[in-house]
């Protein structure tokens, strides 16, 4: 097994520095040469993530892929999956899924559709179905490879291209894409012909699960198709930047600890 590769804050901070100013694909290259198996891209299946596994891919067609199925994906998506892991045969892709006692318990206490009611409790939906996952995948990863951009939403803003992931056992996030606009990255989409998923040509501009996703109105911001009915709510499931309300912290303990005591 790969040795573990740690980086302090100070040491992090100096590569993020010096790759800065890098291209996507000299930033790719870097973690794959510093991290070896210990790296993964883990995606939504978005055209930002997309970019980012064809780009690694190019360098090394074994790259690790992870994408978490929430259980209320749309169908597109669904079928865009397949599509994918066709288009990057050698990819070795992890598909997630969250626990199905965690989702029995939080569905018998709220509902099915209980991000509707309150923040909180779409909160605690992400935090079970999608979060969760993801965090026990990235407990055996040194890094890992996302397709997020600075422009993308404020709580974006000050990414750097690498960082230590304080949230996630300080690991070394990699955002080759930070400094990249929407329209970089849908040029590389097009040149490359790398795939995408088919919502995108139905007017969505960032696709999440089906309850919580619609095409964007004219003049709307990018995000404003997820979670739309909220009000003032950050527009994040939790896995990119914590989320700390006061509400639903305390919901989703009570649900995992019920949880634990469920054998199926």
């Amino acid at each position: 097994m790969q040795q573990r590769i740690v980086f302090d804050d100070l040491e992090i901070g100096e590569i993020a520095v010096e790759l800065d100013d890098k291209e996507p694909q000299d930033v790719i290259a870097w973690a794959l040469e510093t991290f070896g198996d210990r790296i993964a891209v883990v995606t939504a299946l978005q055209a930002e993530g997309m970019a980012v596994l064809d780009m690694a891919y190019r360098l090394r067609p074994d790259i690790t892929v992870v994408t978490v199925d929430t259980g209320r994906l749309p169908a597109a998506t669904y079928a865009f999956l397949e599509e994918a892991r066709r288009h990057y045969p050698e990819a070795r892709w992890q598909v997630l899924t969250p626990d199905p006692r965690e989702v029995e318990v939080m569905v018998r206490r709220h509902g099915e559709d209980l991000f509707y009611k309150a923040v909180p409790l779409r909160l605690v939906c992400c935090h079970i179905r999608k979060v969760r996952p993801l965090v026990r995948a990235l407990e055996n990863l040194d890094a890992w490879f996302t397709g997020l951009r600075r422009e993308q939403w404020a709580s974006r803003a000050a990414i750097r291209k690498v960082e230590l992931d304080h949230d996630h056992g300080g690991i070394v996030k990699v955002n080759p894409l930070a400094d990249w606009t929407k329209e970089e990255v849908w040029d590389y989409i097009r040149q490359q012909g790398v795939p995408y998923n088919p919502l995108y040509d139905q007017g969505y501009t960032s696709i999440g699960c089906d309850p919580c996703t619609r095409p964007i109105q004219p003049g709307e911001d990018d995000r404003a198709g997820r979670w739309w009915w909220e009000v003032n709510a950050p527009k994040e499931c939790g896995i990119h930047c914590p989320i700390e309300t006061g509400g639903f912290e305390h919901e989703a303990e009570a649900i995992l600890k019920e949880a634990e005591g469920i054998h199926l």
